[in-house]
């Protein structure tokens, strides 16, 4: 994962606990890096250290900061670097959503290295949608679920989001089930 993930989750964990608490973190974790670099490559495995040390000190699960996380990745992260693009994607949530793969194919013209998730939308009707997350990298539907509940701030938007598809032996993506009002 690009460092700007690192550095994302530090900043949320920095902002809610105190940059004390994520120097512990990061010792439990066995990370030993000052400094996240946006545009440089992490090993997807020191991304997963952090969050597990994470949960540890913070004596919380590990999905319930996942899904903090992605919504603190659409608010804070995703809007101050790629605001002008989200914009250009989608004009409300429901935008959004549908026209999500365009955004990933430009987010990755910046970022030519980049492994985003595919996403696709089904049953797409005036209030609600099926979302499918396919990912090389398991355990995040958690952090698509803030996602998805981050842009609905983002938009000031009412959202649900319920997970009716689990990624498994029997389906290889997860699914949400995504409401608005």
């Amino acid at each position: 994962m690009y460092g700007m993930v690192n550095k994302a989750l530090e900043e949320m964990v920095c902002d809610a606990h105190g940059e004390e608490v994520w120097e512990k973190i990061k010792l439990k974790s066995g990370v030993d890096v000052d400094v996240f670099i946006s545009q440089e490559g992490y090993p997807d495995e020191m991304t997963y250290q952090l969050v597990g040390a994470a949960s540890e000190v913070l004596n919380a699960p590990a999905a319930d900061l996942l899904e903090a996380f992605g919504g603190h990745w659409v608010l804070k992260t995703a809007v101050k670097g790629y605001g002008h693009l989200m914009t250009a994607v989608g004009a409300n949530l429901k935008e959004f959503l549908v026209y999500l793969p365009n955004f990933h194919t430009r987010v990755s013209l910046i970022f030519p290295h980049l492994n985003p998730p595919r996403f696709l939308c089904s049953e797409v009707t005036d209030n609600s949608l099926n979302l499918h997350y396919y990912s090389d990298r398991p355990g995040l539907a958690p952090f698509v679920r803030g996602l998805v509940k981050g842009l609905g701030q983002h938009y000031k938007t009412e959202v649900a989001v319920e997970q009716t598809g689990f990624r498994g032996p029997d389906l290889d993506h997860d699914i949400f089930k995504v409401n608005w009002s």
